[in-house]
């Protein structure tokens, strides 16, 4: 078991599932508030690291493509504080830090978990329905169809037009991104039969845009509940290696674990512990 818990939040990895919970400061953004406790599994995860900074550092979580629709949906773009999968770590805990990403980046190489596209989504989607307002609009998601109303900030196009729905049998596809720059941060629905629109977000009827909001509140969360709920075109993936046997596994995850105990006992030194756990994942190379 592998535990780190600071003011932004605690994660809790037992070598099958990571558990991420927001931490109850003020200052947690709305979209992690929102999405609340999230269960990864080993399976959906593509690796681990801690980032360190001036001030501290990160935790960061990489999950496999197609493993998360949030994750799909945001293609990288979210950054601190709204990120779910990346943890601030104050500079007094960085070691906390790179021993949990050792420690789960250990376990993901004695199992070999695949690094391929997911055909599922392994984590489940955001639940309906749910709603968010950003700037000019709210949008709204039952599970069936999308509703965008406007706010008092919404151009006199989209006033004139009032309400849009969309059902979702009729949604090609969902894009998202934050504010930058000088550029509005957007929610458009792309529908099945239509050009690509040409207007600015402004006075587009299928689309929520804001200028201030860095990443628009909760929008993500509503783009990402749609995403997981279209229909999915998966390339085949190849047959995946036949794993290790579990008494192999276990038999390397006790020794990784008595070399982290030995190495911060200072029985063993950097050098040492990494030759040793290097020889340990070996075992399992045929």
């Amino acid at each position: 078991m592998a535990e780190i818990a600071v003011p932004d939040g605690s994660w809790t990895f037992n070598g099958e599932v990571l558990r991420i919970v927001p931490g109850s400061d003020k200052d947690v953004h709305e979209l992690r508030r929102t999405l609340g406790e999230v269960v990864v599994p080993m399976t959906a995860i593509a690796g681990v690291t801690y980032e360190p900074g001036r001030k501290g550092g990160h935790v960061r979580l990489r999950l496999r493509k197609g493993a998360d629709a949030l994750s799909d949906v945001v293609a990288g773009l979210l950054e601190p504080p709204a990120d779910p999968y990346r943890l601030t770590v104050p500079k007094n805990r960085a070691g906390a830090g790179e021993y949990f990403a050792d420690e789960v980046r250990d376990t993901l190489l004695v199992y070999q978990t695949p690094s391929a596209p997911c055909e599922d989504y392994l984590l489940p989607p955001p639940p309906v329905p749910i709603s968010a307002t950003a700037g000019d609009g709210t949008a709204l998601f039952d599970g069936e169809r999308v509703r965008l109303e406007w706010t008092g900030w919404a151009s006199t196009d989209k006033e004139k037009a009032g309400p849009q729905e969309f059902p979702l049998s009729d949604i090609a596809g969902v894009e998202w991104k934050p504010q930058s720059g000088m550029g509005s941060g957007t929610l458009r629905f792309r529908i099945k039969g239509e050009r690509p629109i040409q207007q600015p977000p402004q006075k587009d009827l299928r689309c929520v845009s804001w200028g201030i909001q860095r990443f628009g509140g909760a929008t993500a969360l509503v783009a990402a509940a749609v995403l997981a709920r279209l229909p999915r075109d998966v390339p085949e993936l190849p047959p995946a290696p036949a794993p290790a046997s579990d008494d192999v596994h276990d038999a390397v995850l006790r020794r990784l674990a008595e070399l982290g105990e030995l190495h911060r006992a200072g029985v063993l030194t950097d050098e040492e512990f990494t030759t040793a756990k290097q020889a340990v994942i070996r075992r399992l190379e045929p």
